[in-house]
């Protein structure tokens, strides 16, 4: 995936094969944020940055958790900064240089959305529905009685102005206020 933000490219790869430890990979990256584990780290995903073509910044960034891909929704990229889901937590890099602003837990298995709001943003987990503020704190989590992925494929997963709506695997539908309070 690749976002032109201003005079910058910005250059998203799932490279989940990436080892730090060989000189093999078919990447090459100027900084690490990979979380320190006794495990294969499940998803790793490679930013790049470029100016006319010519790279400026790269980090590879990989948490533990289950594993998760990139698309339309698992990142915000905005002006100055990039908020990407990635395993089980939140990283969010500044633009143009990569700097890890922030990394943020917020599900015990895996995030697999981020949805902007106002002062924060809402993440879509397997086990927990998370309000993070802009700084990456947890502002609540919810989990629900099973996972919240459907079974039958559908997106069943939405924020509005002022509420927050996920279904599970067994069809219950939850909807918590932006506070984090269910309202039905």
């Amino acid at each position: 995936m690749t976002f032109e933000i201003g005079k910058y490219q910005v250059e998203l790869l799932d490279d989940s094969d990436y080892n730090p430890d060989s000189n093999d990979n078919l990447n090459k990256y100027l900084k690490n944020y990979l979380t320190e584990s006794d495990f294969e780290l499940p998803t790793k995903i490679g930013i790049k940055i470029l100016e006319n073509g010519t790279e400026l910044n790269s980090v590879i960034i990989g948490a533990e958790g289950g594993a998760t891909g990139l698309h339309k929704t698992s990142q915000i990229v905005d002006s100055n900064r990039i908020v990407i889901c990635c395993s089980d937590s939140v990283f969010c890099l500044d633009l143009p240089t990569l700097n890890l602003n922030w990394k943020t837990k917020v599900d015990m298995a895996a995030a697999y959305e981020i949805l902007k709001i106002e002062n924060g943003f809402i993440i879509h987990g397997e086990l927990e529905i998370t309000r993070i503020d802009s700084d990456g704190k947890i502002v609540w989590q919810n989990g629900g009685a099973d996972i919240f992925v459907s079974r039958n494929g559908n997106e069943d997963f939405e924020v509005k102005d002022n509420f927050v709506k996920a279904t599970d695997w067994d069809n219950r539908i939850y909807k918590w206020n932006l506070n984090g309070v269910e309202i039905e």
